[in-house]
């Protein structure tokens, strides 16, 4: 009887913790499938996804958290991007025109992430009674911030600014650009939900 008892209990143990298991893996698929659905209404929906899918577990499928993650992911990419090109605006060898494209650059790039910060501060304390205000300013931020960006971006526009510097600049503000233009596609699909 007790080995029966025994063989029964392991037998309902492992199909409980398969249909555990099972639980899991779904619902890691389903958010992932989110975010993969989410991100094919932006205008890079792989940059978008390689960007937030490491992050399903805590996006889960909640519009709110996806559109945060969006903005952190960009908030995060402006730093560091802001880091760097400060970084190559004091490299020797630049041409004036390099120069004061360098100086405009780090300054757009500045002010790009304190839009972000702002935006990323106002989102953790939108609520349903502020909603339409709060979004309104998160939406004007990351529009300013997107503008910011832009605006660096095109002082390495044309063929006046070529060579190494305007690769490398252009490579990295382009890259936030479309980050920064995804975060700003889930906000207004998250904002939308609320009209």
């Amino acid at each position: 009887m007790g080995s029966y008892f025994n063989k029964s209990l392991l037998i309902i143990i492992t199909l409980f913790t398969s249909s555990l298991s099972y639980g899991c893996a779904a619902s890691g698929a389903t958010n992932t499938d989110f975010i993969k659905t989410s991100c094919s209404t932006t205008t890079y929906p792989t940059l978008c996804f390689s960007s937030l899918s490491s992050q399903a577990s805590a996006i889960q499928q909640d519009p709110k958290l996806l559109a945060h993650a969006a903005l952190s992911v960009s908030l995060n990419t402006a730093s560091s991007t802001s880091v760097n090109i400060v970084k190559l605006s004091r490299a020797a060898g630049m041409t004036a025109r390099e120069v004061g494209a360098m100086r405009d650059c780090v300054e757009e790039l500045s002010d790009s992430v304190d839009q972000l910060r702002r935006s990323m501060a106002e989102m953790s304390q939108i609520r349903s009674s502020n909603f339409g205000l709060m979004m309104n300013d998160i939406q004007t931020w990351i529009s300013a911030a997107l503008t910011d960006e832009d605006t660096c971006a095109d002082g390495f526009a044309g063929k006046v600014m070529n060579g190494g510097v305007k690769t490398a600049v252009r490579q990295q503000i382009l890259n936030i650009v479309h980050i920064t233009s995804n975060a700003l596609a889930l906000v207004n699909s998250y904002a939308a939900l609320h009209v």
